[in-house]
């Protein structure tokens, strides 16, 4: 089993920034692939971020490219997302997800472990 502990969640002001993590734990760690979804009352959860943990490919949702960096400490098993100029839409619970498989980042059906997710607010 894999256990995925998201922090750095909170109440932000547009324009703010706020800085995610994701520690990962078990005996059966071996990502191909970290990702963070955010899902969003009313919405359908949403694709956010994904790097390869192998290489460090980065992969972005078209809402927040420019806006927001993923990136990894293999040493300390975490992933990262900065994320800057925030905007009331980014408000969200945002989860972080281990992939086995590599195959699509952008596909949540194919995280195999996901965390409880960290609330971002962002207020206007």
């Amino acid at each position: 089993q894999v256990q995925l502990v998201e922090s750095g969640g909170g109440l932000v002001q547009a324009g703010g920034s706020l800085r995610l993590s994701c520690a990962a734990s078990g005996r059966t760690f071996s990502p191909q692939i970290m990702g963070w979804f955010r899902h969003a009352p009313g919405k359908e959860r949403e694709f956010v971020a994904a790097i390869r943990w192998s290489g460090g490919s980065t992969y972005y949702a078209d809402s927040v490219t420019g806006r927001f960096t993923i990136s990894r400490d293999n040493a300390k098993n975490t992933v990262y997302l900065q994320m800057n100029s925030l905007k009331p839409e980014d408000t969200a619970v945002y989860n972080c997800a281990v992939d086995t498989t590599g195959f699509s980042p952008r596909l949540a059906d194919l995280y195999d472990y996901w965390g409880q997710g960290t609330q971002v607010t962002v207020s206007s």
